[in-house]
């Protein structure tokens, strides 16, 4: 009877993770019936695999795993194909140079290592891994309040070290922005 149980308490906790697990998927797919489809698949490998994850253990962070790994399997099976028959897409084509992009994941890596560990740790459990402040907190060991402080001050040193004053600091230039904003 122990087994039946342990089922259905899976079975509970996945299903309570459905709305976080959406809600991520969203945010990597961008389209909801994109989204849809990965939580879809993520249950469905989840449920395959259920034997394979320890009932204590923090489900959620399970289950967003495989959503990740899952969304980033379909990526790399997709390739960056478009249907572009009469090159209409082509034509309007414009983006932003990809060096400033480099560049700006260059500065933003040296600020980070620049961190104390315990903020770095924070700013990277809830910024960049999907955390909550609870799961961080107990992840670290310490209060949700020290969390908090951690992530603030991560944030204002962050600020800091790469200049940054206001949302016009991020994104392309004003001159680049121009070109690939017109319209054909």
């Amino acid at each position: 009877m122990p087994m039946v149980e342990e089922k259905d308490d899976f079975k509970r906790l996945m299903l309570a993770a459905l709305p976080a697990l959406r809600a991520f998927a969203v945010s990597l797919a961008g389209q909801p019936d994109k989204a849809d489809d990965l939580v879809q698949d993520t249950i469905m490998k989840a449920w395959g695999k259920r034997d394979s994850f320890i009932m204590g253990t923090n489900i959620k962070a399970w289950l967003f795993t495989i959503l990740r790994n899952e969304f980033y399997s379909q990526m790399r099976k997709r390739g960056r194909e478009v249907q572009d028959t009469e090159g209409y897409h082509t034509q309007r084509l414009a983006v932003h140079p990809a060096q400033y992009g480099s560049l700006d994941l260059q500065d933003f890596r040296h600020a980070l290592s620049q961190l104390p560990d315990d903020q770095r740790e924070a700013i990277i459990l809830i910024g960049a891994s999907g955390f909550s402040y609870e799961e961080a907190a107990e992840i670290c060991g310490c209060a949700i309040g020290t969390i908090k402080s951690r992530v603030s001050r991560a944030r204002v040193r962050l600020q800091e070290l790469l200049n940054v004053t206001g949302n016009y600091d991020y994104g392309p230039d004003n001159m680049s922005a121009q070109v690939t904003m017109r319209s054909f």
